[in-house]
């Protein structure tokens, strides 16, 4: 949508204003919008995610664990390093949360106390993605083959977190299927 006052640029801000019950709306590009007296509250407010996100990664793992190279990740879809992400604050895009998921696994520890989700999973007994293997199950496989990197690595305090997250996955499993099997009863 092209700005409605100087009918050039891209239009990047959208003022809707009801008055008297009409609605009015507005759709400028950032210079018409300034000239006009408009502008964000949050133009120059900081958020320092960039700053939180490199203090929480701050920490490297001891020298020989399995995740001494995380500096050196890069997404293969969008090339974004680790570093990049850090300093960013962003993802480049939807693959990233995979390459990096050795470095992010510590930082969701540290931000939510657990690296693993413990709520309700949409859409659960559905096939997802080109595994065609239900979540609980890739998350099975995945814990099993960290779990036995850890113990190759010899890092025995991870390997067993990982062994309680994995008993705890597969409890939650079978409780799954056991309420399946009484819904379909």
């Amino acid at each position: 949508m092209t700005c409605q006052d100087c009918k050039k640029r891209e239009a990047q801000v959208h003022l809707t204003q009801i008055v008297n019950n009409e609605k009015m709306s507005l759709s400028l590009c950032k210079d018409c919008a300034a000239a006009r007296g408009f502008h964000s509250p949050l133009d120059n407010v900081p958020f320092p995610l960039a700053e939180i996100l490199s203090g929480l990664t701050t920490a490297l793992p001891a020298k020989g664990s399995a995740f001494e190279d995380a500096e050196a990740l890069t997404c293969s879809s969008c090339g974004l390093t680790f570093a990049g992400f850090t300093s960013s604050g962003r993802f480049g895009c939807g693959k990233c949360y995979q390459a990096f998921r050795p470095r992010l696994e510590g930082i969701m520890r540290k931000v939510h106390g657990a690296s693993l989700h413990r709520g309700t999973m949409p859409g659960v007994g559905r096939k997802t993605d080109s595994s065609n293997l239900p979540v609980p199950v890739r998350e099975t496989e995945r814990l099993e083959a960290e779990l036995k990197k850890a113990i190759e690595y010899e890092e025995f305090e991870r390997a067993a977190e990982i062994r309680d997250k994995l008993k705890l996955v597969k409890q939650d499993n079978v409780e799954q299927k056991k309420s399946e099997n009484s819904q379909v009863s």
